[in-house]
């Protein structure tokens, strides 16, 4: 066979099984019968659990994007805004977002000599407890090998890194007052046909009235899953938004399920607080062109946006084989190779007779 035969063949032929049929009445009524009991299943199994279908996984891709600005009053830094550029670290992130909610500033820091924070490894009574280079890799610098005074009463060993160092203090008990949206996107898919550019502009997410609008307020989500937002907001915490796919295309239904739950949600015989944060800096160059910084130490809620699902729809084949055979008249006479008793009877002994032989 050519190389253009066998493509032809390949894109342009289905394979069919041949059926023989046997013209026999006690053995058509058999077949008959058992026809029957097999239909009661079909009636039950396929049309009613939609035993015609194949299923599979959903894929998805998740973006999302936060608006809406915040109000904090602390003592470090007063009253204060935040807006989108402030408070979500980093901008843009995979199926997930962080929205800082607290933080502990550790201001004008610049590359210099310092006492390292007092740990049990960092104090120290002389220099003879440092040693010079990389000694603790949980440090915030290169020991230069001195020891000298951290406070009036405690010595550590001194480091050259970004100082002053961060303080390791329990972050603010601030109030946050918001008013800030979520608007989660997957692939354009759960933005429903009859959802205008009007609607979107103004639907937000709820139970029992607007169940399929992609846009959540958190205090909303907080609402839903009975979490206190000032409570999370004061030391982090990690969040689900959950959408769940079961679409059936035999009846063109595919619509999402949102659903919220916390991740982090606390241990009942722990007396830890659960606690999410993450450090970045704002760079500035002084005067002097030297460079400096701001340490941040956010705290805040990790959204992650989660899907599942599973997709139901009728299989190629059992389309195909149905639609050709009553469609084609040829198909049914290729498909189907009739015999009757006697040629049966005569079959069975030649069987018989053949193995007998090859015993």
């Amino acid at each position: 066979m050519t190389l253009c035969a066998k493509i032809n063949g390949l894109f342009c032929e289905y394979s069919t099984p041949r059926i023989l049929v046997v013209k026999s009445w006690k053995i058509g009524l058999i077949y008959r019968i058992y026809q029957y009991i097999v239909l009661v299943y079909i009636l039950w199994y396929v049309a009613w659990r939609g035993g015609h279908q194949d299923t599979d996984t959903v894929v998805s891709s998740v973006t999302s994007k936060v608006k809406g600005i915040a109000l904090t009053n602390t003592s470090g830094l007063g009253e204060q805004v935040w807006d989108v550029a402030d408070y979500i670290v980093p901008p843009q992130e995979d199926d997930s977002f962080f929205l800082m909610t607290n933080m502990i500033i550790t201001p004008n820091q610049t590359q210099s000599k310092c006492a390292e924070y007092p740990t049990r490894k960092s104090i120290c009574t002389s220099d003879m407890n440092c040693t010079k280079g990389f000694k603790d890799a949980q440090g915030n610098g290169v020991q230069t090998g001195r020891c000298v005074h951290y406070s009036d009463s405690v010595k550590t060993c001194e480091v050259l890194g970004w100082c002053p160092m961060e303080k390791k203090d329990d972050p603010p008990n601030a109030k946050v007052t918001h008013n800030i949206c979520v608007f989660a996107l997957i692939s354009q898919r759960n933005i429903l046909p009859n959802m205008s550019s009007s609607y979107l502009a103004t639907c937000v997410f709820n139970r029992n009235t607007n169940p399929n609008c992609p846009i959540f307020r958190i205090k909303d989500i907080f609402e839903e899953t009975q979490e206190d937002f000032q409570t999370v907001a004061v030391y982090g915490g990690v969040m689900a938004v959950q959408i769940q796919w079961d679409c059936d295309l035999d009846k063109d239904l595919c619509v999402p399920q949102y659903s919220f739950r916390r991740l982090d949600k606390k241990d009942p015989k722990s007396s830890e607080t659960p606690v999410h944060n993450l450090r970045f800096a704002k760079y500035y160059k002084n005067s002097d062109g030297k460079d400096s910084r701001t340490l941040i130490k956010g705290y805040g809620i990790r959204f992650d946006i989660l899907v599942y699902g599973e997709v139901s729809f009728p299989s190629a084949d059992y389309i195909c084989d149905f639609f050709v055979r009553f469609t084609a008249k040829a198909y049914t006479k290729k498909k189907f190779t009739y015999l009757d008793e006697h040629e049966l009877v005569s079959i069975y002994f030649l069987t018989q007779f053949t193995n007998t032989e090859l015993k």
